[in-house]
């Protein structure tokens, strides 16, 4: 099964990937758009195989845990403000008083204050007011310019606050002759968002930007014509540079940054998809899906010594079923080209229905799922004694989100084999998936208790038992592994993982190192780099060892370069060191890497995030440092 971290932190994973899960909505931003994304992704891996602890997707941005850190920092800053610092704080708190705020629902656009006043005679700010326009404001002095802006301004609040829109345009545009003041501009644009007309939005709010680079209200103004312009990647700026600069502290804005990176990935993810080669994932990936099934002997007639004629179809068919057992890339190549040509062939006899099995199953991993059910359903529908076909067709009904359709194949498994081991393993896994871990445990036993010689079983009835928060048993199953299965790497790994998600880092290490050298001695060529990426993250939490973690995952990228884990662990290291332009690059390629659209989405989302970061400090330099300034205090850790 493949190695996808399932987070610790998650007691349940959303099957939907087209929003996060509420339950996550009190966490910081950056931690929830991880959560999301390794959840989702852990519905792929999980289905493909063993379901592991840590969480690879876990390291966060320049926005992780920013609000809670700027609580403290911002005491920290306020000490020590310079009088200019003070003087700017002041300005920003004038203009909340004075402007209407962003979005459609606009606030007063002056506070108007809760003390009982003794009644008085105001003067009404639209009475006497100054005949202004282009030739007579030059006839003007400064002080009259400045005194005229005011009452303009004034009366075109409380046209405003009247909904008398385009008279309060007219008496903010004289003001803004008088005076070209961002808060003008800005209460002009609020006007223009009220009639929806978002161009001249983007048209004022940029002219407030461009007198104030650092005008919150203007820039959120902006970011909400831009989405609604369907400008995405420029909305999504605007609103990440505002939450910088308010230091995280306004939860829409932060709300509006997730939004955004989400419909940005979306629209960019079906473009990719669409011209994408559909391709087979990297071998870690098409091998420990596999070899989540139990090994069984070619079926009678497929023998590798049987007499067939290599360019039948039996002989493609048994061709295919040995090129798997290389366990390589070109092995899984060949492996689909020859059940492909099994069914052009045809003449299959009995073994028809176990080579739509294995076509669907390579259509499966390369992402062709309307292909691959018709398969898998015409394989169940020829021989419905063929359980792996149910599962495998279940595995995919969950991943696509019909949790259902899952269960219920499921069921059909167990009517035609009620003792198929197989079978309550990946039901275990659907549970598993769903938080059902108590429900996955039985399971899990059950295989167990079916078949003892499995050891993905005993590794994931060992995860759940510490999803499940029983420490103890949890440990204690993995050193029964040990015993047991001394010569499998994959007990080492994944016991190892469990050693790192407790800080145990020298032991965890020594487990990865033992894993390595197990799949160097037992499969030189086609090895498991995940003990690889799991060393580089534990001397990364341990000793902040940045460049043995990189050789590390360089070498896993050697050995596979299409493991999606290691590239996308390589991204987030180049990113915790502020190598923000080499990590981009990787976030891209795990795109590439991605096989389905709700995979390409997640890998999209960070990519987009960090072009994002780019961006900021290329068009607002003044806030690099400001950003730089933040990472230590993120809870920035890959986990």
């Amino acid at each position: 099964m493949s190695a996808e971290r399932v987070p610790l932190s998650s007691a349940n994973t959303a099957l939907h990937t087209s929003s996060l899960s509420s339950q996550t909505s009190s966490l910081p931003l950056w931690d929830r758009i991880s959560l999301w994304a390794s959840e989702n992704k852990a519905i792929v891996y999980t289905i493909a195989g063993v379901a592991v602890v840590i969480s690879s997707a876990g390291v966060v941005y320049y926005l992780s845990d920013s609000r809670k850190a700027g609580t403290n920092d911002a005491t920290e800053e306020k000490k020590r403000a310079s009088k200019k610092e003070r003087r700017k704080a002041k300005k920003e708190k004038e203009r909340e008083q004075e402007t209407p705020a962003a979005g459609s629902t606009v606030e007063p656009p002056v506070e108007q204050g809760n003390r009982a006043k003794a009644p008085t005679v105001e003067p009404d700010p639209s009475e006497n007011l100054p005949q202004i326009d282009e030739s007579t404001v030059e006839s003007l002095s400064e002080q009259e310019r400045k005194e005229y802006a005011t009452k303009l301004k004034a009366a075109g609040n409380i046209a405003y606050g009247d909904k008398n829109y385009n008279e309060a345009i007219d008496l903010y545009g004289k003001a803004i002759l008088c005076k070209p003041d961002p808060i003008f501009y800005s209460n002009r644009a609020a006007c223009y968002n009220a009639l929806g007309n978002w161009e001249k939005v983007v048209e004022d709010t940029s002219a407030a930007i461009t007198l104030d680079s650092e005008y919150v209200k203007a820039l959120n103004r902006r970011a909400n014509a831009y989405e609604h312009l369907g400008k995405y990647s420029e909305a999504l700026l605007d609103y990440t540079a505002s939450c910088i600069i308010d230091q995280f502290r306004n939860e829409q804005s932060a709300q509006s940054v997730e939004r955004l990176l989400k419909k940005v990935a979306e629209a960019k993810g079906k473009m990719i998809l669409e011209g994408k080669e559909r391709k087979l994932p990297s071998p870690s990936f098409v091998t420990n899906y596999l070899q989540s099934f139990r090994p069984r002997p070619p079926p009678e007639g497929l023998e590798e010594t049987a007499d067939l004629d290599e360019n039948s179809g039996k002989g493609q068919l048994r061709a295919g079923l040995l090129a798997i057992a290389k366990k390589t890339g070109k092995g899984y190549e060949n492996a689909s080209a020859a059940f492909d040509k099994a069914l052009e062939l045809r003449d299959l006899g009995e073994h028809e229905a176990l080579a739509y099995n294995m076509r669907g199953t390579f259509r499966y991993l390369r992402g062709e799922n309307a292909d691959a059910l018709k398969d898998l359903t015409r394989s169940v529908e020829l021989q419905p004694a063929l359980s792996q076909s149910f599962i495998k067709r279940a595995s995919m009904h969950l991943e696509l989100g019909n949790r259902e359709a899952a269960a219920n194949d499921f069921e059909q498994a167990l009517e035609q084999k009620k003792d198929d081991p197989d079978i309550f393993y990946h039901r275990a896994q659907l549970h598993f998936i769903l938080g059902e871990f108590g429900e996955a445990a039985k399971d899990y036993q059950k295989s167990i208790d079916l078949d003892k010689d499995f050891i993905f079983s005993h590794i994931q009835l060992g995860v759940t038992q510490y999803k499940m928060g029983s420490i103890a048993s949890s440990m204690a199953t993995f050193r029964r592994c040990i015993k047991n299965f001394d010569k499998v790497p994959d007990v080492y790994n994944y016991y190892g993982e469990l050693l790192l998600d407790q800080q145990k880092y020298q032991e965890a290490v020594e487990k990865f190192d033992t894993a390595v050298e197990m799949e160097k001695q037992t499969k030189p060529i086609g090895m498991n780099v995940l003990p690889l990426i799991n060393k580089a993250l534990a001397l990364f939490q341990w000793k902040q060892d940045f460049q043995e973690a990189e050789k590390l995952c360089q070498k896993a990228l050697i050995i596979d370069p299409e493991c999606d884990i290691a590239v996308a662990t390589m991204a987030q290291l180049l990113l915790q060191q502020g190598k923000v332009t080499d990590a981009l690059k990787y976030f891209e390629r795990a795109a590439e890497l991605s096989r389905t659209e709700g995979e390409i989405v997640n890998a999209l989302s960070y990519a987009e995030a960090t072009r994002t970061q780019l961006e900021v400090q290329e068009k607002y330099p003044q806030l690099a440092s400001r950003l730089q300034g933040m990472g230590p205090n993120m809870g920035a850790a890959i986990r």
